[in-house]
């Protein structure tokens, strides 16, 4: 058996045998998430996979404003998902808890922490613009945990609409084994069925009644084709099923049973990605989706055991089953503030969540007790008396438990891994308008913080001033507005700023000596430390001890490391903290008497301090990966601008009738673009960003920049 059918086979035996009811629950139940880039038309999946499997009798539409999952009056108004909405359904005999996720950038986190606590998703394409910047943005969070993936290419009746080319571009810039299950037959608005690749046969849609379609043979024309389609999904079939390699080898003839058994393997080993193709909005393919959803992607018992860590001894790991009898292993991915109590969600691995009962807070290390316990759909509420292994749910009233906390027994412990969430790059200044708006400002944004990891809120130490930050000038327009009509708070805001890092333009090495001697027991500490350029270091400054001796006592090492790591998070004069750099002690000197952790630690910060006056401070800009979608007649106008911008123009590519110009451009360059393309496009051209990375600004703007800084701050 090859490594990979191993390791799934594995996987399968580590489930023990349950009650059978409790089996067959949980093998017909699905966790998905629809995941997109914004604009791919996922709200709209969502919609009509709730409206064909009965969860709702009206479709709504986006640009109606009445669609299910975007429920928001900001949602609404602006045609966008900014919040992931959980809901559920039934197809077949199949229970399908969704996450319709947001697919713009700025609410990346909502994505993140959906796709923790998800067995599979579906992947949402356009099929003239295929692989977008968010796209792959998701694609990269669902490798990270794992998640086993079907795509849908969705707008194929579109002008322009290329499902061959929207593979191709799975394949090349998500390095996704995209195994295509369909071929579509007409092109564009022609578009009138598809061929199912592993049945052999032609499905047609009726556009007068939206749940028939009809069957029959495939189009001479699309023969060959389906045969080449075919080879592929033997291929990635038999990687992972010893029948179909050895049949294969054989020349006999593979079954569709047989196709679907080792594909379903391989989707679920996340080595190939089935996909499909049609048109929500039209209420083409979306059938067909929910048959691929319940086929390929798996169900809680198909995923490995949850894995945690037991609370204080960190080395070492733990699994739950997805047993309803076993021990409760539960984690909280997300927080909603409401006026009636926080409505916090939770995913049940292990184990009963019960109303009435007493948990642990595992991170917390202390009890939590369960009051009121929801499924939802949407923003409406349906009480229920427990969720299970494999259930996706709420609780209200939860005084402690916070998205990446771990709710389990008390005589059990696990600790869930959390979640990561990227740090904000842009920030603006907050003021309420009157003494009553203070009041309520300070408690409406503890609120925002509590429910959005990637929004952060402090007060600075010198002014007094509230700033706010974020992942992006939507991201906290949206959190102003929410402000302003629901919290009625009314505040006036600065403009935004970029968040700049620091860092140094080369090694140095320096001593930091703290000795102070004022009557009775004195102040000693001295520190060398070397500073090493590390690029691909992010999240402040990292530090390593190379002391040996006993040169530092191994009780003020401790010390060492926080002054460095507080010194470099605030950023010394200029108050940008600094990345990229690896702080090593390698010596220093302590008194038997005198020295202490407060010695120590000012030692440090004081050794940093010598660093930044021996070097050359280098500043560092976020860059942001851009597409922007305009008509033809325009591209020249829009290159230029960008090209005054700053900007890296990487490539000029075809979208239907439109272009699409991808590069990179500073964030600092891009406010207000939105306006300006509007103007240059007369309306026509659209636009998305990404942060993709830090780069040095040029020395030019760089001292400009640190100018304008250095004179901010001295007036304060």
């Amino acid at each position: 058996m090859s490594g990979g059918r191993a390791v799934f086979q594995e996987m399968r035996n580590m489930i023990r045998p349950m009650g059978t009811t409790t089996t067959n629950v949980l093998q017909k139940t699905r966790n998905i998430g629809i995941i997109a880039h914004i604009d791919a038309g996922k709200t709209t999946v969502t919609e009509r996979i709730l409206y064909f499997s009965g969860k709702i009798y009206k479709k709504g539409e986006v640009h109606d404003g009445n669609t299910v999952t975007d429920y928001m009056p900001e949602e609404r108004e602006r045609g966008i998902t900014i919040k992931s909405a959980a809901t559920a359904c039934e197809w077949d005999s199949y229970k399908i808890n969704i996450l319709d996720t947001p697919g713009h950038v700025d609410f990346t986190a909502e994505v993140e922490r959906s796709l923790r606590v998800l067995d599979g998703a579906v992947g949402v394409f356009c099929a003239v613009a295929g692989v977008q910047a968010q796209s792959e943005t998701v694609w990269r969070q669902a490798n990270r945990y794992h998640v086993p993936r079907i795509s849908f290419i969705n707008k194929i009746d579109r002008i322009g609409g290329d499902m061959n080319k929207a593979v191709k571009s799975i394949r090349e810039k998500l390095g996704g084994n995209a195994v295509p299950l369909q071929i579509p037959i007409g092109r564009e608005k022609d578009f009138i069925g598809v061929v199912d690749v592993i049945a052999g046969e032609a499905i047609y849609f009726n556009d007068a009644d939206e749940d028939a379609f009809t069957k029959g043979p495939v189009p001479p024309e699309l023969v060959a084709e389906m045969e080449k389609a075919r080879e592929v999904i033997i291929d990635a079939a038999s990687q992972f099923d010893d029948a179909i390699m050895e049949k294969f080898m054989a020349g006999e003839t593979i079954t569709a049973a047989e196709m679907k058994r080792g594909l379903r393997a391989a989707t679920m080993a996340c080595k190939a990605t089935p996909v499909l193709v049609g048109t929500a909005l039209k209420n083409k393919g979306v059938h067909q989706l929910l048959d691929a959803v319940c086929e390929y992607l798996p169900s809680p018992l198909d995923m490995p055991p949850i894995k945690g860590k037991i609370p204080g001894k960190a080395e070492e790991e733990v699994e739950r089953l997805p047993d309803p009898a076993g021990a409760l292993a539960a984690l909280a991915f997300k927080t909603i503030s409401d006026r009636n109590g926080d409505l916090t969600f939770i995913r049940v691995y292990s184990g009963e969540l019960l109303n009435g009962s007493v948990v642990w807070n595992a991170r917390k290390g202390k009890q939590e007790r369960i009051n009121r316990l929801y499924k939802m759909h949407a923003d409406k509420r349906e009480p229920v008396e427990k969720l299970s292994a494999g259930d996706m749910g709420a609780a209200v009233g939860l005084k402690l438990t916070f998205t990446g906390d771990t709710l389990c027994d008390r005589d059990n412990p696990i600790i869930l891994g959390a979640m990561s969430f990227p740090d904000p790059v842009i920030s603006m200044s907050i003021a309420p308008k009157t003494t009553a708006d203070r009041e309520k400002l300070g408690e409406a944004l503890s609120q925002m913080v509590k429910e959005d990891p990637t929004f952060h809120r402090h007060t600075d130490e010198e002014t007094g001033e509230v700033v706010i930050s974020g992942m992006g000038e939507l991201h906290l327009d949206i959190k102003v507005t929410v402000l302003q009509r629901e919290q009625n708070v009314s505040v006036d805001v600065g403009r935004p700023k970029v968040a700049y890092r620091q860092t140094f333009d080369r090694e140095v090495e320096v001593e930091g000596k703290h000795v102070k001697q004022t009557g009775g027991h004195g102040q000693y500490g001295v520190v060398k430390v070397r500073f090493e350029l590390h690029p691909l270091l992010t999240g402040g400054v990292e530090f390593e001890s190379e002391v040996v001796g006993g040169r530092v006592p191994t009780e003020y090492v401790p010390a060492v490391e926080d002054g460095l790591k507080e010194f470099g998070k605030r950023g010394g004069r200029l108050k940008w903290p600094f990345v990229g750099i690896k702080a090593i002690l390698y010596d220093g000197k302590a008194h038997d008497v005198d020295s202490s952790e407060l010695a120590f630690k000012s030692a440090s910060e004081l050794a940093f301090r010598e660093a930044i006056d021996r070097v050359r401070i280098v500043l560092l800009e976020p860059m942001m990966r851009i597409e922007v979608e305009v008509p033809e007649a325009n591209v020249g106008d829009v290159i230029g601008d960008l090209n005054s911008r700053r900007a890296q123009v990487d490539e000029v590519s075809y979208s239907g009738v439109n272009r699409i110009v991808s590069g990179k451009v500073p964030l600092a360059e891009l406010f207000q673009y939105s306006t300006t393309l509007r103007s240059m496009t007369q309306g026509r051209g659209t636009y998305s960003s990404e942060p993709c990375a830090y780069t040095p600004v040029p020395a030019a703007i760089a001292e400009k920049i640190i100018l304008d800084r250095a004179k901010a701050l001295e007036l304060r």
